[in-house]
């Protein structure tokens, strides 16, 4: 087994009603939690790492992390890039050993996305690396990425259909009406599926990838609160809308934002229920258990990917 790109990954979700789940890491009992999950449900899996992220663990740790976690599960894993916003943090993670990295150039305008893109996939295809760009502006907060909802733009079909022809990137993140972070909507949540049905019917051969995507279980938020948390709002995508987005060429979901809920929720617990305990292995084992929980819940519940490698 071994670090591979995302190429056989998606041809076999693009042409299935499921999705490949992308979950941040930013340390090992994320990793662990994530790939035992993964190795559970016997599916496809794509670890993937923020700016932020590499900034605190460090890349050489995040790679050993990965390399250790294939050895222990004999998984093929997808290291991902996330949220890359130049050229130079795309070239670093591809010299680095990374399979798949994303350019984000989705805040500049139209013509400079597309030559920012153009350099990443160029230098990424000569040694490999699969890429993922992004057309369209999420609205939320994550790690370096801030959007007000004001300026928040759905990803238009005709210029999806001409940004992948002159790009030639490998799958194309959409804005269709999610955010990140825990507080998604402030009325009912809504999807574009009628766009989304539009872009997938102009670039049928692309896979989508949806961001912001976390579903903010209330089993997490409830525990935050009651052990201390201050989120009573949150509010993210319903599973029913991440369903039936599989339908329609979305390959790829983005998780980020329940994972810390899991482990942020379990961590509270124990420490409250157990002040006088200060062994670190004590409350980061149940918030592992915790991330893998509820990885095993996207994978199976929420993207129907169980038993599909």
């Amino acid at each position: 087994m071994a670090l591979v790109t995302t190429k056989e990954m998606f041809a076999k979700a693009l042409v299935s009603d499921y999705a490949i789940g992308a979950f941040n890491v930013n340390n090992m009992e994320i990793v662990q939690g994530i790939v035992d999950a993964a190795k559970i449900e016997k599916a496809p899996l794509i670890l993937q790492v923020s700016a932020g992220a590499r900034k605190y663990a460090r890349p050489a740790y995040l790679l050993k992390l990965v390399e250790a976690a294939i050895e222990d599960t004999g998984l093929d894993i997808c290291l991902h890039l996330d949220h890359g916003e130049d050229f130079d943090i795309c070239k670093k993670c591809v010299d680095d050993g990374f399979t798949s990295v994303m350019v984000d150039g989705s805040k500049h305008p139209f013509e400079e996305n597309i030559a920012l893109t153009k350099q990443v996939v160029e230098y990424a295809h000569a040694h490999g690396v699969v890429v993922e760009a992004e057309l369209g502006k999420l609205a939320g907060v994550e790690d370096n990425i801030s959007v007000d909802e004001r300026s928040a733009k759905f990803t238009d079909p005709d210029e999806a259909a001409e940004f992948v022809e002159r790009t030639g990137v490998d799958s194309l993140a959409i804005a269709i009406g999610t955010s990140h972070g825990a507080y998604k909507f402030k009325g009912d949540p809504y999807l574009d599926f009628d766009r989304l049905k539009e872009i997938h019917a102009l670039i049928p051969e692309t896979p989508l990838v949806l961001h912001g995507a976390s579903t903010v279980l209330r089993e997490f938020v409830d525990r935050c609160n009651e052990y201390g948390g201050q989120i009573p709002g949150a509010q993210g995508v319903p599973e029913e809308m991440i369903r039936e987005a599989t339908k329609y060429g979305i390959c790829k979901v983005n998780i980020d934002t329940d994972l810390r809920l899991a482990m942020t929720a379990e961590i509270r617990r124990f420490l409250i229920e157990s002040p006088s305990e200060f062994d670190p292995r004590k409350y980061l084992g149940p918030a592992r258990d915790a991330i893998q929980r509820m990885v095993q819940h996207k994978i199976r519940d929420v993207l129907n990917a169980s038993n599909t490698l």
